[in-house]
């Protein structure tokens, strides 16, 4: 009996991977990167912006959105923060090597400079999101530059949230 439970084991398993792995696959394949955290946007906010400027990328402007617009709350009623995000903050950063090298390799593409990233809070818990510039580059000869970029931040944003 043990011979045939191992097989169906393992094919179960098999199974749920493949179920899995491609609700993940696709969201790694969306234009943003998310990345989640149980902890609140005033742990991990400083600890993200330091790891952003250990890794060269300099925070040049930072919007707390989610302040401002407060502001509105009473003028938007119930249409004021329907998700209850406790936080919303944003970092505008920028690398000079990096932007230099997307001037030379194609200027159209210096909308991403400088590059930004949010972080909203909800329930405790921090999402990050980074817009990925390689997805709208794919047809830039800038793209393999994109993708060395989105390595560098994503690694720092994984390094200020741990």
């Amino acid at each position: 009996m043990k011979s045939f439970t191992r097989p169906v084991q393992l094919f179960l398993l098999i199974w749920t991977m493949l179920a899995v792995v491609p609700a993940y696959a696709a969201e790694a394949l969306d234009g943003v990167y998310i990345q989640h955290v149980k902890k609140p946007v005033s742990e991990v906010y400083d600890k993200v912006y330091a790891s952003l400027e250990d890794a060269r990328f300099f925070v040049v402007f930072e919007p707390n959105i989610g302040k401002n617009l407060s502001r509105f709350s009473e003028k938007w009623g119930d249409d004021y923060n329907q998700n209850n995000l406790t936080a919303f903050r944003s970092m505008v950063f920028c690398n000079g090597w990096y932007a230099n090298q997307v001037s030379n390799l194609d200027p159209n593409m210096l909308g991403f400079c400088p590059l930004h990233l949010s972080l909203i809070e909800r329930d405790g818990e921090t999402t990050v999101l980074f817009n990925r510039p390689s997805v709208i580059a794919k047809n830039s000869p800038a793209k393999e530059l994109f993708i060395e970029i989105e390595a560098d931040v994503i690694e720092a944003i994984k390094k200020g949230l741990h």
